[in-house]
């Protein structure tokens, strides 16, 4: 009897416990990002010729965003990016490399991972590779 009444007090402790953590996790204000635009159509470009764009960002909340991670899916795509948190309120930019080495209609995503309420967010460049002459 005495150890069925600890091991429910116990159970008991441990469901107290978690509750309360979970309770102070979502209390804790979260880190936001409101984009320009997520997606950039280059329209049509040549071969073999490198084109930019950036994609501009806010941190609307009052933490300080963190990038963790910015991940191309495609070789023929490079992304640089703030390593620091931008702070509450601040501005901040994405710059995107694109090369096309064949021709024709293109798509390419790039996979952005922070701090913020969405988490990951897909960034999309677009367009069309002329034929080089």
């Amino acid at each position: 009897m005495k150890i069925s009444v600890l091991l429910a007090s116990i159970a008991l402790m441990f469901a107290c416990y978690s509750g309360t953590a979970v309770a102070q996790d979502a209390a804790k204000p979260a880190a936001g990002i409101a984009w320009t635009a997520t997606t950039i159509d280059f329209g049509k470009i040549p071969q073999g010729k490198p084109v930019n764009a950036e994609f501009e960002f806010k941190n609307p909340s009052m933490v300080p965003l963190i990038i963790s991670s910015v991940r191309p899916t495609c070789g023929c795509t490079v992304a640089d990016y703030p390593k620091e948190p931008v702070p509450p309120g601040k501005s901040g930019k994405i710059a995107v490399t694109f090369n096309a080495a064949s021709s024709g209609f293109f798509q390419k995503t790039i996979i952005i991972t922070t701090n913020a309420t969405e988490g990951t967010t897909s960034l999309v460049i677009k367009g069309e590779v002329l034929i080089k002459n």
